[in-house]
């Protein structure tokens, strides 16, 4: 039986969560979120079970609204790494989930790195 494109998004989502979470234990994650239409992060303290920052394109003061393009995520990768310092976090780790790291998710990352975050 053929596995279906929802199937083996899951799956590799979890095999890069697990690898990761193996070499990074005790330090935030940052974990992105792509849909057609939208384009999210979130810093995830795993130890705590808790979100201690976020920015989407769903926000209204970003100006992005609707939008998911290159522009939208390096805006996000930015906005994310104002909201971490002021949370206290300096290293995280880059969750991309089941998302290749390529044309959206790499400007988000990009821009986050040039923000300060050190993943």
């Amino acid at each position: 039986m053929a596995n279906s494109k929802r199937t083996l998004f899951l799956k590799r989502r979890l095999r890069v969560r697990n690898k990761l979470r193996k070499m990074n234990a005790g330090r935030a994650r940052l974990s992105v979120h792509r849909s057609n239409k939208n384009i999210s992060v979130q810093l995830i303290d795993d130890v705590n079970g808790v979100t201690l920052a976020s920015a989407s394109s769903l926000e209204k003061d970003l100006g992005f609204v609707g939008k998911n393009n290159v522009e939208a995520a390096a805006k996000i990768g930015t906005t994310i790494a104002e909201r971490a310092k002021a949370a206290g976090v300096e290293q995280c780790y880059f969750d991309r989930g089941g998302f290749l790291f390529h044309g959206k998710v790499k400007a988000l990352a990009d821009a986050a790195r040039e923000g300060g975050l050190k993943f």
